[in-house]
């Protein structure tokens, strides 16, 4: 056995163990363990150094990191000794944004010796290549809210704030935030029902309005614009520049029922950047509810 799943939550980490010809080896943080995988071992942020060396001594030489995970404050009282040289680095992780943070831990397990394997070198099947997947296919003014998306998102990916975005008409609804896409959707779904349109003044959305200039078109950014009540998009892209060996963005078989809970019409993500969990049920559950799936090139 040559490689390890270092493990958060979720589905992923089961797709890509389950992949593999051999049974890695399953390290997960604690508190936040997988779907449907049992771990070999279990860790804490305190003990990553202990972690990095077991690793050593079990002959292991590639690691992946799969999985979501929070960040967990350092408990100063169950640090180790082999993890407390590591602490400034840790600490400057968690004050990081995400891709800061995970380049810094990437950085560790390479020094210790340990490649970093991509999710989807693993499981190449997981990205998908341009075009539409489901039956329904979509609509010209959904290609003009996609370069809005595309536009919106590596604004936000510039300051490591986020990878996914919601646009309807010429309006971005609201961004993603340190809560995720699916927490996203879920704010959009009760604003809906509610009828509050609390997503319209969001004080963040508009404070993130002020970055207007950085697109480059800033009028885009306005929540003045055309918009309806109804349709628009889930655009989801890596940020610029990131490093793809980890946290690539997905999506899932339960992402069309929270697109369609907020009354959008369908999901954009970018060829070769955002993954499919579940592909054959994603697809499926777009097409029992009418909504169209695209992957699209970027750019286009």
């Amino acid at each position: 056995m040559s490689l390890a799943l270092i493990c958060g939550q979720g589905r992923l980490p089961r797709i890509v163990a389950d992949a593999q010809s051999q049974r890695p080896l399953v390290c997960v943080l604690e508190g936040f363990e997988p779907d449907g995988l049992n771990a070999d071992l279990t860790f804490h942020l305190e003990t990553l150094g202990t972690l990095l060396h077991t690793l050593q001594e079990r002959g292991i030489t590639q690691v992946c990191l799969c999985g979501a995970i929070r960040r967990p404050p350092i408990d100063p009282a169950r640090l180790d000794a082999k993890t407390a040289p590591l602490v400034p680095r840790l600490q400057t992780a968690l004050t990081s944004g995400d891709d800061g943070a995970l380049r810094i831990v990437m950085n560790l397990f390479e020094e210790a010796g340990l490649s970093i394997a991509a999710v989807h070198d693993l499981v190449p099947d997981l990205l998908p290549v341009e075009g539409v997947l489901s039956l329904k296919t979509y609509a010209p003014q959904n290609t003009v809210e996609a370069r809005l998306g595309e536009r919106t998102v590596a604004a936000m990916g510039a300051r490591d704030a986020g990878q996914a975005c919601v646009v309807r008409g010429d309006t971005v609804i609201t961004r993603e935030d340190a809560a995720g896409t699916d927490a996203m959707l879920t704010r959009l779904a009760r604003d809906r029902t509610t009828g509050s349109g609390d997503f319209l003044t969001n004080p963040i959305n508009t404070a993130s309005d002020m970055f207007g200039g950085l697109l480059g078109d800033a009028t885009d950014w306005l929540t003045g614009g055309a918009s309806t009540s109804e349709g628009g998009i889930l655009f989801k892209a890596p940020k610029p520049g990131q490093d793809r060996r980890a946290d690539l963005p997905a999506i899932g078989a339960s992402t069309p029922d929270a697109v369609a809970a907020a009354g959008l019409s369908g999901i954009v993500i970018e060829a070769g950047g955002v993954m499919i969990l579940d592909r054959a049920k994603t697809v499926a559950r777009c097409d029992t509810l009418g909504l169209f799936l695209w992957v699209r090139e970027k750019g286009v």
